[in-house]
């Protein structure tokens, strides 16, 4: 099987499975990474508009890079932060503190309504469902989930191997 054949398999096949859970903190994290695209893309293609548009199209630049850390935690590992910004980031290992995180961030983006309609309402909106959806899950209590990707390649063959792949990637990338 070919690289891309197995990192397309391994992604919708977690997909997959996580939708089969029916369980909201999953559909959030989908959302978020969504998000993440979208705040990059927008944030840069609004940097160009004329105003204090250009204020909020940096905030949304800023809140994708946060968001990529709060929801790929891995990242935390190989990128050199200090203890105050990684520790900042696992406080957003719950629904509710995940809801009101993304809440936050979905505020901020409304309020660029007020100086000029843009398309960083979209990011606004992304950021609200995902905001919604660790809500709902905090509200129905279920628990907090990670996605099921299989990142490593093994196929859910334990966490002791995944471990030892990613302390091995991280030792090659330092």
């Amino acid at each position: 099987m070919a690289l891309g054949e197995t990192i397309m398999t391994n992604v919708f096949g977690g997909l997959s499975n996580d939708f089969k859970k029916k369980n909201f903190s999953l559909y959030g994290q989908w959302i978020s990474i969504i998000t993440i695209f979208l705040c990059l893309a927008l944030g840069i293609a609004n940097i160009f508009h004329f105003g204090l548009v250009i204020i909020f199209s940096i905030i949304c630049i800023v809140q994708g890079l946060i968001v990529i850390f709060v929801e790929i935690p891995f990242l935390l590992k190989i990128c050199p932060f200090t203890d105050t910004f990684t520790n900042f980031i696992r406080n957003f290992d719950a629904n509710l503190p995940r809801c009101g995180f993304y809440l936050l961030n979905a505020v901020i983006q409304w309020l660029s309504l007020t100086l000029q309609a843009t398309s960083l309402i979209v990011v606004a909106v992304f950021f609200t469902i995902s905001s919604a959806c660790y809500g709902l899950a905090w509200a129905k209590n279920q628990e907090y989930m990670k996605s099921s990707i299989d990142v490593t390649g093994t196929r859910g063959q334990g966490g002791a191997l995944e471990a030892q792949v990613n302390e091995h990637v991280v030792r090659n990338v330092l």
